[in-house]
């Protein structure tokens, strides 16, 4: 039980704060207007056009924070906040996907890394529950379908290791590029755009410690390091 709440409870309260941090600078910097005045979705125009990008649809879509670059359709698709609101914290989201397709276009290679992973993930997202859930209920096959759970949190764990720079580096463009092109005012302007960016890295760190956690503790089930 030590170990269950040390590998997997504590990551899990982790990940929620860092969600709740991420959530609350979003709330503070979406009221606050940017005085450049334009939208994330103009904003993402201007910086793909800024980096010779003509490729890339941006979209809107119904889904809070769930903005996300799609590489595969060559997609920019920012939620509503984002796409409509001169704010700060839309121009610093929207920014931040267009890291990732300035990424794509350079073909930076920890992005690819994740592509190539990415087919994995899925297969292993939809089976995980079952091997999991079936480990407690055909107690036979105990063994082997903890150590299906391993493989599948390995797996996972490569995902979110590779995502760390991904996403580290599309902030990092994210925070030039708006001061560069004038988008975002030095002072509580860039603060803010910081403040958001910054927040939502702490999301990605504390995703990958909760998978690395449960990889944790199942290779310790299987090793004997924790009783069933």
């Amino acid at each position: 039980m030590m170990l269950f709440l040390l590998l997997i409870g504590i990551p899990m309260i982790i990940a929620l704060i860092a969600q709740a941090k991420v959530s609350s600078a979003f709330g503070k910097w979406k009221n606050v207007a940017a005085s450049s005045g334009v939208t994330g979705a103009q904003a993402a125009r201007e910086i793909l056009t800024a980096a010779n990008i003509h490729d890339v649809d941006v979209v809107e879509i119904n889904d809070m924070l769930g903005d996300h670059y799609d590489p595969a359709q060559k997609r920019l698709c920012l939620s509503s906040d984002v796409f409509r609101t001169p704010s700060v914290a839309a121009l610093g989201i929207a920014a931040h996907e267009c890291g990732h397709a300035i990424q794509d276009a350079k073909a930076y290679a920890p992005l690819q890394w994740r592509m190539a992973v990415v087919p994995s993930t899925m297969i292993v997202s939809r089976i995980l529950p079952f091997v999991v859930l079936g480990g407690f209920f055909i107690p036979f096959l105990f063994r082997e379908l903890i150590m299906v759970a391993a493989i599948c949190y390995g797996i996972l764990s490569i995902f979110q290791f590779i995502t760390l720079p991904v996403e580290f580096d599309a902030s990092r463009r994210a925070k030039i590029i708006l001061g560069r092109m004038g988008l975002v005012q030095p002072g509580a302007e860039t603060a803010g755009v910081n403040n958001v960016l910054d927040s939502a890295a702490l999301t990605y760190l504390a995703a990958f410690v909760a998978v690395l956690g449960q990889l944790l503790y199942y290779v310790l089930l299987l090793t004997g390091g924790s009783r069933r």
